[in-house]
């Protein structure tokens, strides 16, 4: 077998493939990543305007891999989460302290946690980040698997991994197919500014064209507060209302909050984004694995999208860590197939999940919404049931990967395969 470049070619250079980048190469691996977009624009402020919602098993992976201190704005911490329905009394709130945790989750902005990961690859032994680059082609032959770029440069590895997003040119020269929908939804995001400190909550409220959230972040330089809206509509009541001027759009947006956070200003520019399902019909092809959103995009009513790719990442890295102690090709097929049966289920049940969520709440039947209120506060009240609710929006029940667990659970595991 010829001896490759490295280990594992990443193509695709956002949160996914830089978390992947430096989660194989703490394993021992030699990477390399791909992006058609240098690492200064990717981590410029304004080129990606939104925020990613961390759990709590996915803080502890970007702490070991050194991410999170590496963040240039820290992540803001969201002490409780308060889900309602839009114009019902009724609520659910979750809080840390029935939870037992410093936070549920945290919020972070893009920019920041992109700068993260690119601060933490400089100067990696066997980390190599090729920007700006775009692969051409794979191609797969004794052993190997060789990438083609576009200036005629050729990186060889033992396996690929496609990093590159929903639309995956990775995915789709792999002959991959995709289960697709539109949501017909687009959500608007955008930093606001407001009178009232949020005290760490973040608001969830359920309307019939689609969720409305304000997210917690870190006050400005200046001290004012400051919220992220991730506002999901109609598309075409989307589009109407990214017309609007700053003051108009501020008056759509006190109109339809609850007013929590008193007077609000909207602060900078405005994003929109179209809401759809993509599932890859398979995570895997000859020696190619596929992560984040180039194996399922799903809609972000509940903030796992970038959750459910670390957890991908997460179970690869010990997948490949399990293979090499054996001897075994990181990049045959047996190997990846392990990888794919581990994702699988976790998978569809958060598809399954979100969904669900969004059909549920996001219509007007009536019908329909005395069973939501009705379950809105069977949850509120039943304790058991609201903290596995809790649990699992942390992200610390499962089946974690060794990067996700807790250092309890690390110790617990570690004990019982001596025993």
């Amino acid at each position: 077998m010829s001896h490759p470049d490295c280990d594992v070619l990443i193509v695709g250079g956002g949160l996914s493939g830089m978390s992947a980048a430096l989660a194989l190469q703490s394993a021992g691996l030699k990477v390399t990543v791909i992006d058609p977009v240098p690492a200064e624009v990717q981590t410029a402020a304004g080129h990606d305007g939104r925020t990613t919602a961390i759990s709590q098993s996915s803080k502890r992976m970007l702490e070991r891999l050194g991410v999170w201190e590496a963040m240039p704005e820290p992540a803001c911490p969201i002490g409780d989460i308060r889900v309602q329905e839009g114009g019902s009394p009724l609520f659910l709130q979750f809080d840390r302290e029935d939870a037992g945790a410093e936070a549920m989750g945290f919020i972070a902005d893009n920019g920041a946690l992109k700068a993260g990961l690119y601060r933490q690859a400089v100067g990696k032994d066997g980390l190599k980040v090729l920007a700006p680059a775009s692969v051409a082609g794979l191609e797969n032959g004794r052993g190997l698997v060789t990438a083609t770029l576009r200036d005629g440069r050729q990186v060889t590895a033992r396996l690929a991994l496609a990093a590159d997003g929903r639309r995956s040119p990775t995915r789709r020269r792999a002959g991959i197919r995709t289960t697709e929908f539109s949501y017909g939804q687009t959500a608007i995001t955008c930093t606001v500014s407001h009178a009232r400190p949020h005290n760490g909550i973040a608001y969830e409220h359920f309307r019939p064209a689609g969720p409305f959230a304000m997210l917690p972040l870190m006050d400005a330089e200046d001290g004012s507060h400051r919220s992220c809206l991730v506002w999901s509509e109609r598309t075409a009541t989307a589009e109407a209302l990214l017309r609007l001027s700053d003051g108009e759009f501020a008056q759509e947006l006190a109109e339809a909050f609850d007013g929590s956070l008193g007077a609000l200003h909207v602060s900078g520019k405005r994003w929109a984004y179209p809401l759809g399902l993509v599932h890859a019909e398979r995570y895997i092809g000859p020696r190619l694995v596929l992560v984040g959103d180039a194996a399922h995009g799903i809609h972000p009513i509940a903030g796992q999208g970038f959750n459910l790719g670390l957890r991908d990442i997460a179970a690869l890295a010990d997948t490949i860590e399990d293979a090499r102690r054996l001897g075994l090709d990181i990049g045959s097929a047996p190997v990846l197939e392990k990888y794919q049966r581990w994702r699988r289920f976790d998978v569809m049940s958060m598809i399954a999940a979100t969904d669900g969520l969004n059909r549920l709440f996001s219509n007007n039947s009536a019908a329909v919404k005395l069973l939501r209120d009705a379950g809105l506060g069977l949850v509120q009240r039943i304790g058991p049931l609201k903290r596995a609710f809790m649990r699992g929006a942390m992200g610390t029940v499962g089946d974690l990967p060794r990067l996700m667990r807790d250092p309890a659970q690390r110790q617990g595991r570690r004990v019982r395969a001596r025993g």
